[in-house]
C-alpha cells in the first residue's frame, strides 16, 4: 500500500482527500499546519507529497524546497495543490512535480498521484 502526506489547513478538503484515496487502498495521513508536518515522525516515509500552499504557519512552496534539499525525501515526488496561486509561478517558486489548481476533479488528481508513483 503506497502512503499520501497531505498538509491542507482546510478541513473539508484535507478530510475528503483522505476519504477518497483511502477508498483508492491508499495509506493517507494528514497535517493541517506546518508546525504539525514538521513534528510527524520521521521513520515513516511516504510515496508522495501533497501540499497546499497557504498554510496558517507557512507556505507550501517553502515545505516543497525544504523536502527537496532533505537527503531522506528529495527523490519523492512533491504536488502542490491551491486556489490561489498560478502554475507558473508555483513551478518557477519551488521544485514541485505537479501542480492542482483548486477547485480540483478528483479523477485528475488520482490520475497524477498514479503517475507519479509508479
Amino acid at each position: 500500500m503506497k502512503t499520501i502526506f497531505i498538509v491542507e489547513d482546510e478541513t473539508g478538503i484535507r478530510d475528503a482527500l483522505q476519504l477518497l484515496l483511502s477508498f483508492e487502498n491508499y495509506d493517507v495521513r494528514s497535517f493541517s499546519t506546518v508546525k504539525a508536518f514538521n513534528e510527524r515522525d520521521k521513520s515513516a516515509v511516504p510515496d508522495i507529497f501533497i501540499l497546499d500552499v497557504m498554510l496558517p504557519d507557512g507556505l507550501g512552496t517553502d515545505l516543497c524546497n525544504q523536502l527537496k534539499k532533505e537527503p531522506e525525501t528529495f527523490d519523492i515526488p512533491v504536488v502542490i495543490i491551491s486556489a490561489h496561486a498560478k502554475a507558473e509561478n508555483i513551478i518557477n517558486s519551488c521544485e514541485a512535480d505537479e501542480f492542482i489548481p483548486k477547485p480540483f476533479d478528483i479523477d485528475d488528481v488520482l490520475m497524477k498521484i498514479e503517475r507519479l508513483t509508479n
